[in-house]
């Protein structure tokens, strides 16, 4: 459990990192639509699974009672799942608005600073 535990930790800032990348590049595109195209949506898909596989970490860790997370902890890491739910469920409202990228570009952006919460609880 202690390397998926460093494993957890380590890949919080990366799940981060790809967060705040594909937020900022989805609201570029938003703003200048020639940027549109596949890579935004490979990007926001790439930032969005490296947050699933931490939460599915988390859930690992907890759940083998080795390890107690801080509540709050858990708790921005369950709102950032819910997030990525949310995001995916509204998509179709978005789109006929024309406000995909604006929305995934803003919940991007929102998980990063989820991310960034949870990891100032456990410091």
């Amino acid at each position: 459990m202690g390397a998926l535990r460093r494993f957890h930790g380590d890949w919080g800032y990366i799940a981060i990192v790809f967060n705040a990348i594909a937020g900022v590049f989805a609201l570029a595109a938003w703003r200048w639509p020639r940027l549109r195209g596949k890579w935004v949506w490979w990007t926001t898909i790439g930032a969005e699974a490296a947050l699933m596989l931490q939460v599915v970490t988390g859930v690992i860790l907890v759940s083998s009672h080795d390890y107690t997370a801080p509540r709050f902890h858990m708790f921005y890491g369950f709102v950032a799942f819910i997030t990525v739910g949310l995001l995916y469920s509204y998509r179709y409202i978005w789109q006929a608005r024309g406000w995909m990228e604006l929305a995934y570009g803003l919940g991007g952006l929102f998980i990063m600073g989820l991310g960034i919460r949870a990891v100032l609880q456990v410091m």
